[in-house]
């Protein structure tokens, strides 16, 4: 395997077995990418027992080793039943259990470098796929349809689940426009390709064939059914409809429309012969139901679309261009329409001209390399993970430190803890160095430090910016302003010889930097908090790890102590260090020991300190710590 092949796994929310828009295209670009030497796991519910019994039991054996059979080709990994979003059983609440759990298992044991996840709405396979991925993220959206925007959850927990995709891909501009209207953020068009078949007949021979590719909008069948009773007899036509489910024919034809066309299923024919056999393909859906992939695929093939006036046709035929465009549901400008096309050779020569240059760029080739191009757009972000190999050399010699990253004493504006009972309670810990973080203030650290014995104080800051959350400058002297943008911030901590740490990201029950705001900032960010006991949900640090791990970038961790109680209930074992430099290489290797305490009591306890007592009670309550703190020196 090539030294810069990809890791990458393609996730779809449709059963394998299905033939849809979403399941081709996965099927396409994972069997180019493999092609060009990439590892590639394709991850998908399945209507075969037997798939998911073999996968099932490729994972219980050797699940890291997975990607070493996909050498030849893509894996595909049948992961359970057939989800929701599949359509089949869209009304179900929520994911068959053992589905969750396997799609977990499998991406937390396959080091992955990417997880293209495809049309992520929960809950299907896709959507915990991206819950669970410690990779850098994809995600993938297709057809343009209002209606599932719209019905999955469109909100807050969509936006959330969304805020781990590191890249958005857009099939169609329309599904791009759709996309930003739902959920704001870039998305990158990606037309799909299709496979290029040999036609199964050739211009000229008679009759002139018409298909029409159905899908469940019976509506889009009468007009065809309408438009095709307008039709003269000549010049000579047939017509075939092919639908991929079970669809109802009308219950009457004429005589001399049951001699001219033909219904067909999977269980007859394909889609793709059907194609291949066609002079003209019509696609009259009237909005809920389109399938632009199957104007790629008439164009592949080498017939004439003729398509519905929808966005997503009209973007794939350049306004009529490449094919003929009527409105939808309108069955007599269809009728003229194929009737114009049928009487006039040298407008079908003229539209298949035109056709043959995107034909020739309709390739999974083409996809699967613009697809590379995002992949390794991300992954140039990681960081190498390698560190300073002088450093390290110098490190391996010292011994081994505990270090709270995250604590504040009484000059913060939340906090009654003095500067001496945090020292003397660091000490009785078992601390070797402690960050003080005050908010927008370090004159807590600064006297800490001088009056430091035995622990070491790293001078920190907490500042608040404007509107992106709260960002930690370590190893600073000087007081930062609260209220800057967060690049403001960074430049400020970068130019006193600081390191960046981000505090608590993704704890969206208050104001914290979120991918959209550290995406931007990445190479400039040192360590990134992926612990810290005091965010209510456990997803949050979750995810923040996650982030950490997929962009290498060193995790840190601290109590966020606000009293004397809370302090190294979270603690980092690291090597004893020097400065800004060692301290982050140290970093690189460390480990997070946590035990603790109760969040209830430590807050309880920060209440009472900092909110229950009145002030000349608090100042008398302080008073008396510093008292003990001192007679016990």
């Amino acid at each position: 395997m090539a030294a810069d092949s990809l890791a990458i796994a393609q996730v779809t929310p449709f059963a394998w077995e299905a033939s849809n828009e979403v399941n081709k295209y996965v099927a396409g670009v994972s069997n180019e990418l493999a092609r060009g030497g990439h590892r590639v796991l394709v991850v998908a519910p399945s209507e075969s027992s037997s798939l998911v019994r073999s996968s099932r039991r490729a994972i219980r054996a050797r699940a890291e080793s997975l990607l070493d059979d996909a050498t030849d080709g893509p894996l595909v990994l049948g992961v359970g039943e057939v989800l929701p979003f599949s359509g089949a059983r869209r009304r179900a609440a929520s994911l068959p259990v053992d589905v969750a759990r396997t799609i977990e298992e499998v991406l937390s044991a396959v080091q992955l470098d990417v997880v293209h996840v495809h049309e992520p709405f929960a809950p299907s396979a896709a959507s915990v796929a991206l819950r669970h991925s410690r990779a850098l993220n994809v995600g993938g959206f297709h057809a343009p349809t209002e209606r599932v925007l719209s019905t999955q959850l469109a909100g807050p927990l969509t936006r959330l689940l969304f805020s781990r995709l590191d890249a958005r891909v857009a099939s169609y501009q329309a599904t791009r426009e759709l996309m930003q209207r739902f959920f704001p953020a870039e998305y990158r068009v990606i037309t799909p390709g299709a496979d290029q078949l040999e036609r199964v007949r050739h211009r000229g021979e008679e009759p002139l064939a018409i298909a029409m590719i159905a899908t469940e909008e019976r509506a889009a069948l009468r007009v065809f059914v309408r438009a095709l009773k307008q039709l003269p007899e000549t010049p000579a036509w047939r017509a075939t409809v092919f639908s991929p489910r079970a669809l109802a024919r009308p219950a009457t034809l004429e005589r001399r429309l049951r001699e001219r066309v033909s219904f067909a299923g999977p269980e007859e024919t394909t889609q793709e012969h059907v194609l291949a056999d066609a002079d003209i393909v019509v696609l009259a859906a009237e909005g809920q139901h389109a399938v632009p992939g199957t104007v790629v695929g008439a164009i592949a093939a080498g017939a004439i679309p003729v398509a519905s006036r929808l966005p997503a046709y009209e973007e794939l035929l350049g306004d009529g261009e490449q094919g003929l465009l009527f409105e939808p549901g309108d069955a007599e400008t269809l009728a003229a329409t194929l009737g114009r096309l049928l009487s006039d050779q040298d407008l079908r020569e003229r539209l298949t001209t035109r056709a043959t240059g995107l034909r020739r760029s309709l390739s999974w080739t083409r996809v699967a390399d613009e697809l590379e191009q995002v992949y390794r757009g991300l992954v140039a972000r990681r960081r190498d993970g390698r560190g300073n190999e002088r450093v390290r050399a110098r490190l391996r010699s010292r011994g081994l430190i505990d270090v709270d990253l995250h604590m504040h004493t009484d000059h913060s504006y939340d906090c009654a803890t003095p500067v001496e009972v945090l020292l003397a309670e660091a000490r009785t810990r078992g601390l070797g160095a402690i960050a003080i973080t005050d908010h927008n203030e370090i004159s807590g650290a600064l006297a800490a430090r001088a009056k430091a014995d035995g622990v070491k104080v790293i001078v920190a800051e907490e500042v608040k910016t404007a509107e992106e959350g709260e960002v930690i400058g370590l190893f600073i002297e000087e007081k930062i302003p609260r209220g800057g943008t967060l690049r403001e911030t960074i430049a400020e901590i970068r130019r006193q010889g600081g390191l960046v740490y981000v505090p608590h990201p993704f704890d969206r029950l208050h104001s914290v930097p979120d991918y959209k705001h550290l995406l931007p900032v990445l190479d400039e960010v040192d360590a990134i908090e992926v612990f810290n006991p005091r965010v209510a949900i456990t997803e949050f640090n979750e995810e923040a790890a996650r982030f950490a791990a997929k962009y290498r970038i060193p995790a840190g961790a601290g109590s966020d102590a606000h009293v004397p109680q809370g302090l190294g209930s979270v603690r980092i074992r690291m090597r004893d260090f020097d400065g800004p430099e060692e301290f982050l290489e140290s970093l690189r290797d460390a480990d997070i020991v946590r035990n603790p305490a109760s969040l209830l009591y430590v807050q309880a306890l920060k209440f009472l300190q900092t909110k229950a007592m009145p002030a000349p009670a608090r100042r008398a309550a302080k008073n008396r710590r510093v008292r003990r703190v001192a007679r016990k020196s």
